[in-house]
């Protein structure tokens, strides 16, 4: 076996879930996905494919009606003045993790450099090292209460050697997001580079600063079709479908008949019955998606100022996605936050991602993180989650 694949840490998060399993007593907040189950009009959609027989291989790159669906989708959600979406930009992928993995062998050579903007969801850093990349990091930091990306210091670890930037925004796990200043400054320099951009943009809609689409800034407001840029998205967050496994990459359309190879070789094509649905479910985003933004919100301002009055805890609020990531300043006590989040699940009975997970090779200021998913249909269990954090502080 490849020494790069046996080098592969296994899951912190799994190592915590682990801990928990067949415990009805605990709280479950470590895996990014909401507790609400898919909308029943999506799932009709996949009854009535299988009932019609759409059991057979599709196009590698998805059903030609989804793809002009999500091309639109795309479109719409694009900025005045953006370059509209083509449906021959578009690949669908058998969920985001096959989509952002699809993406890093297309893009990395063994021994090619890739820079990753971190703390950040591990597989974006584990997928280059998979290919034998050769990784460097360039951290956010929490300055006065919100976490902030230093732009000279990532500029300068861009150079022309760079193959691949991997950023992430909105951010799993900080709901840090870039600003549209930041992203031009990052595409500007990238052209002058050569470098790649692989932008995850999963959580675009998971967004609760005021926008006039809805969206968090995005690549592709303001990139040129033929940029060396590729977007992946999913519909697991927006639209309440993390176990379907279907997403999307928007890519120059010179590159689409290439990924469309790549796609045979690692799966085919996606299911024909969950492209129905997904294709359903953008029909029906208008009603999905803002309600469960709106919810989302109710369970970051619930959380969040719970988590801000416990003493000796740090926590910015995140402008999107679904997480809060928060630190237990007592290092002595605190300081392997693998360790502190399998605790929490046998003396507290709380289920929380632990923050090495979303670091790589992290340093002594790395420690004592938590990311907490607050995509809970019962906002009550927050505030009990809150409760039982409290009370285990205090021990």
């Amino acid at each position: 076996m490849r020494q790069s694949v046996l080098n592969l840490e296994e899951s912190m998060i799994r190592q915590v879930a682990n801990a928990g399993m067949g415990r009805s007593d605990v709280l479950k907040f470590w895996f990014g996905e909401s507790d609400e189950t898919t909308p029943a009009f999506i799932t009709d959609a996949a009854i009535a494919s299988l009932q019609q027989g759409e059991t057979f291989y599709s196009h590698n790159l998805g059903l030609p009606e989804l793809r002009d669906a999500i091309a639109g989708y795309s479109t719409g959600l694009r900025y005045p003045g953006a370059a509209p979406i083509a449906a021959g930009r578009i690949a669908v992928t058998s969920g985001g993790v096959n989509a952002l993995m699809l993406a890093v062998q297309a893009l990395v050579d063994a021994g090619d450099e890739v820079v990753a903007v971190t703390p950040v969801w591990p597989n974006l850093t584990a997928q280059p090292l998979i290919m034998g990349a050769d990784l460097r990091c360039v951290s956010l930091k929490p300055v006065a209460g919100e976490w902030q990306l230093d732009m000279a210091e990532l500029l300068a670890a861009i150079t022309p050697a760079t193959r691949l930037l991997i950023v992430n925004a909105p951010n799993n796990p900080t709901g840090w997001t870039l600003s549209r200043e930041e992203q031009a400054s990052i595409l500007a320099h990238c052209r002058t580079t050569g470098t790649w951009i692989l932008a995850d943009e999963v959580y675009e809609r998971l967004y609760f600063e005021p926008t006039p689409n809805g969206c968090a800034p995005s690549f592709l407001d303001i990139a040129d079709s033929e940029d060396r840029l590729v977007v992946a998205h999913s519909f697991s967050k927006s639209f309440l479908m993390t176990g379907w496994r279907l997403g999307w990459l928007v890519m120059p359309p010179s590159m689409t008949p290439h990924m469309g190879k790549l796609v045979e070789f690692n799966t085919s094509c996606a299911p024909v019955f969950i492209q129905r649905a997904g294709l359903v479910a953008l029909q029906g985003t208008n009603d999905v998606t803002p309600q469960l933004v709106a919810h989302l919100k109710t369970c970051r301002d619930t959380l969040v100022p719970l988590l801000q009055a416990l003493p000796g805890v740090e926590v910015a609020t995140p402008k999107g996605g679904m997480y809060a990531f928060f630190r237990l300043s007592d290092q002595d006590r605190f300081g392997d936050s693998l360790e502190t989040a399998k605790r929490l699940v046998v003396e507290a009975g709380l289920g929380l991602a632990p923050g090495n997970a979303f670091m790589v090779n992290p340093g002594p200021d790395a420690q004592g993180w938590l990311r907490w998913c607050f995509a809970s249909r019962d906002v009550a269990r927050l505030s009990q989650g809150v409760d039982r954090l409290k009370r285990w502080l205090t021990l």
